[in-house]
């Protein structure tokens, strides 16, 4: 069973930089995609980026220039990182980590996040100006 642990989250002023990580347990597939979602006050869940076992990662257009998506594996264990610059405050929500085994789809879950098998608890971001 996959479990996914977040942390790194704060508040911060506009202009500054946070980095997300995501603890992934007993991840033993060998093709998979990862992704961070976020969910901003009174909004749907929406996918800020997203990689696979492949290290191919994509990004949804609010964040591009400005977030980076990576991740190490050690084992069955899946270290995930968001690396947040020039935050703005509509960048302020809670932060989860996703995953899912189905690695071909992962464009596609970046689209519809709420898809995703497995998501962590959440880390708030508040970005404030």
């Amino acid at each position: 069973h996959v479990q996914l642990v977040e942390s790194g989250g704060g508040s911060v002023q506009a202009g500054a930089a946070l980095r997300l990580s995501c603890v992934a347990s007993a991840v033993t597939y060998s093709s998979y995609c990862m992704a961070w979602l976020r969910r901003a006050p009174g909004k749907a869940v929406e996918g800020v980026a997203a990689i696979d076992s492949d290290g191919r990662t994509r990004s949804a257009d609010s964040v591009k220039g400005r977030f980076t998506i990576s991740m190490s594996r050690d084992n069955d264990k899946i270290t995930l990182y968001l690396q947040m610059d020039s935050l703005k405050p509509e960048d302020t929500a809670m932060y989860y980590c996703a995953a899912d085994s189905r690695r071909a789809m992962a464009w596609w879950l970046l689209r519809n996040p709420i898809q995703f098998t497995w998501r962590g608890q959440g880390t708030q971001v508040t970005v404030s100006t």
